[in-house]
C-alpha cells in the first residue's frame, strides 16, 4: 500500500500545500508547494498528481479530498487551533504546518 504525506505550511494569508510519498520511512517530494490563493493550489496539484499512472485512482482522489478540506478549513478559520482540529481528521495522510 502506498502512502502519503500532505504538507501544509498555514500561513496567515496563504496556504502553502503539497505532496510528498512516504517509502521506507522516508518522504519522496511528488509536488512542488502550491500557495492559495496566489494560484489554485488544488488545481495544479491535481494535474501533477495525475501524471503519476502508478499512483491508483482511489489514492489521487483521497489526497485531493483531503486537500479541499484543507482550502475550506483555511478560509473559515485561519487560527492554529483549528488547524490542530484538521491535523486529528487527517492522520492518515500525515498532515503537517506551521503558523
Amino acid at each position: 500500500m502506498l502512502q502519503f504525506k500532505i504538507k501544509i505550511l498555514w500561513l496567515e494569508t496563504s496556504l502553502g500545500v503539497a505532496v510528498d510519498q512516504i517509502c521506507e520511512q522516508r518522504s519522496i517530494p511528488l509536488t512542488s508547494y502550491y500557495f492559495w490563493p496566489r494560484n489554485d493550489a488544488w488545481e495544479l496539484i491535481r494535474l501533477e498528481i495525475n501524471s503519476k499512472a502508478w499512483i491508483p485512482e482511489e489514492e489521487k482522489n483521497s489526497i485531493l479530498n483531503h486537500i479541499t478540506e484543507i482550502l475550506n478549513k483555511w478560509r473559515k478559520n485561519t487560527e492554529n487551533s483549528e488547524f490542530q482540529a484538521l491535523g486529528i481528521q487527517c492522520q492518515e495522510l500525515n498532515c503537517v504546518g506551521i503558523k
